[in-house]
């Protein structure tokens, strides 16, 4: 698989997520909800940190945890261009590639969205504001919306630790960058072999 195609899939899924996170910026206030089914939700959230919002505490917490992302980037930048490089197999440069977007894609709402939109809490963000973003470069958080609570309820008494707690599976709200790198690991898993063959003495 060349670059250019890897490069196409790449744009092809950066441009779904963020036209995704830009609609729901600007056509949503911070926690409103639309049912498309019991099971499946739009909900306007924003992750100010980590996978299911955590949190590097500290004043320079969330400005150590975006410039860790454009490190960790860059690495997978190179991992990808190396494997095409080397001619690896088809289906190793498609989950980077789908890693790679995934990560680019929520990097751009930390670096710029705190710059580019104003809050979302009680009104409908304005894009390129004229008082300014809501925050400092680097320092933007990340648009969550898709939500699939798929059963809620309280769970059984004999269950150790959580047995009578009210439980609702699944829970966190992500969105299309995060379903890219997901898709790309669990690719990577499933097609392990295929991904990484194993070269013949």
């Amino acid at each position: 698989m060349s670059l250019k195609k890897a490069g196409l899939l790449i744009f092809i899924i950066l441009l779904i997520d963020q036209i995704s996170k830009i609609y729901i910026k600007t056509h949503f206030v911070l926690g409103e909800e639309i049912f498309v089914f019991n099971w499946f939700r739009i909900l306007f959230v924003e992750n100010n940190g980590m996978a299911w919002g955590a949190q590097i505490p500290g004043e320079y917490g969330k400005l150590f945890l975006t410039l860790f992302r454009l490190v960790a980037i860059s690495g997978i930048g190179y991992w990808l261009y190396d494997s095409v490089k080397k001619q690896a197999s088809k289906i190793l440069i498609i989950c980077i590639a789908f890693i790679f977007a995934g990560a680019l894609g929520n990097i751009i709402d930390s670096v710029f969205y705190g710059i580019i939109f104003d809050h979302s809490i009680n009104q409908l963000a304005s894009f390129m504001p004229e008082n300014g973003g809501y925050a400092t470069l680097f320092h933007g958080k990340v648009v969550d919306m898709l939500y699939f609570p798929l059963w809620s309820g309280v769970l059984p008494e004999w269950i150790p630790f959580w047995g009578g707690d009210y439980f609702t599976f699944f829970e966190p709200v992500f969105n299309i960058a995060d379903s890219a790198i997901t898709v790309g690991v669990i690719l990577l898993i499933l097609f392990n072999k295929k991904a990484f063959p194993k070269e013949d003495n």
